[in-house]
């Protein structure tokens, strides 16, 4: 999908949060891309904030940062646990 429609998608969502309040609206998109976007649009509307976000709305240009603060957090926290579930296996003998 082109970065374009999923800033277009992105804004439409930020529009119909937009009567909560700007920090409200914020994490309601937040929430709203966690739970309904796939993951690729999610990479996608993230690496679309790198090249500049062009068009993206300002709640939905905070909320696609807080988005990628706790994607990365996720991850990290994946991450570990994998570490830890291998270094168990390597414990225990178990593969």
């Amino acid at each position: 999908m082109s970065p374009e429609k999923l800033a277009y998608m992105a804004n439409q969502i930020g529009k119909f949060f937009a009567s909560q309040g700007f920090e409200q609206s914020v994490d309601s998109i937040v929430d709203h891309l966690r739970k309904f976007w796939d993951p690729r649009m999610r990479t996608a509307i993230l690496a679309h904030l790198d090249a500049g976000g062009s068009n993206l709305d300002p709640n939905v240009r905070e909320a696609v940062r807080k988005l990628r603060t706790t994607h990365q957090a996720r991850l990290e926290l994946a991450s570990a646990i994998q570490e830890e579930r291998a270094h168990d296996d390597d414990r225990t003998g178990q593969h």
